[in-house]
């Protein structure tokens, strides 16, 4: 009786969990997500491109190939082990060899080897044709997020971070999920115009990464030292969601990519508000900063860039190593972390933070040597960054 009671107490209790985790998952329901992956989604993304409908229509090509091939196949094998059972007085044959048999099963697999080939080879062939831009954009994939650059047609010149929404990587902490686009929102869209052909170049800065969007149907690797490209042609405007596609380390759920396509009109409306910014925000490396307006500055950069690993605590955790009290940043050799910063650490356990302007690593510099427990006075200013960059 004792073990009955056990085991039905074991049953009620896994019951318990299992009603926990469904009424957790009810919870955190969410809708289709438009551009981006849906509910209980076992089908390509809709297709904003040709060639993501060319990708599509292949997939189901190969797929119903396939599958008639494998009915066929085990449909003659079923059929001839059940009519020529041994239980009906059937017995094995000897033969040695039959040049019809060795015929067919040559060329019958050879026509459907071409029959799937050429249509693939002709989408993959367009897929690599990036010539004739209108319009090319540099993605260097760092850990953990995504930089543009727009280096010819419209908007070159403009350049930016795309990460993460802090408010997302606060509901990952939180264990509490909400939203269709949870774990997809960035900061800064990649914006482009509808009808034109954008080229991206793929590098990286670290390690491989994987520029990817199902949706506009490219997916090319970003790899350290290498350049590579890819295209597309977006057919409608609409937010389209993708994610780095190659395991890049302990943050690669974290690293989402949101391309903005908009009409011509919005797109120049765009360029022209992005360099007003740019501008406005233009850093004068010989400028002096005062320790007030340093820790202003140091503290936006921090919270972008640095709290997702090091806490807002500067307490770090597991690899990552803790701010609040730690040696390199109470040195009163500032070259030490400025250099952690400009060429990272720990095998990348620390990236390198090149991408950031000489004014925001002096700043967060400045922040973390004069936040929490780290009381040190001292100002890194631009000009020693630029001096360390030589």
């Amino acid at each position: 009786m004792k073990s009955i009671s056990k085991t039905l107490v074991s049953l009620l209790s896994k019951a318990g969990i299992w009603a926990g985790a469904w009424v957790a998952t009810a919870a955190y329901a969410v809708n289709d997500l438009p551009g981006g992956p849906a509910v209980n989604q076992l089908d390509f993304h809709p297709a904003a491109t040709k060639i993501a409908e060319e990708q599509h229509w292949l997939h189901v090509m190969m797929m119903i190939l396939c599958s008639v091939i494998f009915v066929a196949v085990f449909s003659v094998m079923f059929y001839s082990i059940w009519k020529h059972r041994k239980s009906l007085g059937h017995k094995p044959a000897t033969f040695h060899e039959s040049m019809t048999v060795e015929v067919i099963w040559t060329i019958v697999p050879f026509i459907i080897v071409i029959l799937m080939a050429l249509p693939a080879t002709k989408v993959l062939v367009a897929s690599k044709d990036t010539t004739n831009a209108d319009l090319t954009i540099k993605a260097t994939g760092y850990q953990w997020k995504w930089g543009y650059d727009y280096i010819k047609g419209e908007g070159e010149g403009i350049a930016f971070i795309s990460t993460l929404d802090t408010a997302q990587r606060e509901m990952s902490n939180s264990g509490k999920p909400s939203g269709d686009d949870y774990l997809l929102k960035v900061d800064n869209a990649l914006v482009v115009p509808v009808g034109k052909k954008i080229r991206v170049i793929t590098t990286a800065n670290d390690v491989i990464h994987a520029f990817a969007v199902p949706s506009l149907g490219i997916k090319q690797d970003a790899i350290p030292g290498f350049v590579r490209d890819t295209w597309f042609r977006a057919e409608r405007v609409g937010d389209f969601h993708g994610q780095c596609q190659e395991l890049c380390g302990k943050e690669h759920a974290y690293m989402p990519i949101h391309v903005k396509v908009v009409s011509a009109e919005d797109y120049t409306k765009w360029v022209d508000a992005e360099k007003k910014k740019m501008a406005a925000k233009a850093d004068d490396p010989s400028k002096v900063w005062t320790l007030e307006d340093s820790l202003q500055r140091g503290e936006k950069v921090y919270a972008a860039n640095c709290a997702a690993c090091h806490q807002a605590s500067g307490k770090g955790g597991g690899a990552v190593k803790p701010l609040d009290g730690a040696a390199v940043v109470l040195n009163a050799d500032k070259t030490k972390q400025i250099m952690v910063l400009l060429n990272g650490q720990n095998n990348q356990t620390m990236p390198s933070w090149k991408q950031l302007s000489d004014t925001e690593i002096a700043a967060v510099i400045t922040f973390t040597k004069n936040n929490w427990s780290n009381k040190t006075g001292q100002v890194v200013q631009p000009a020693d960054v630029l001096a360390a960059r030589k």
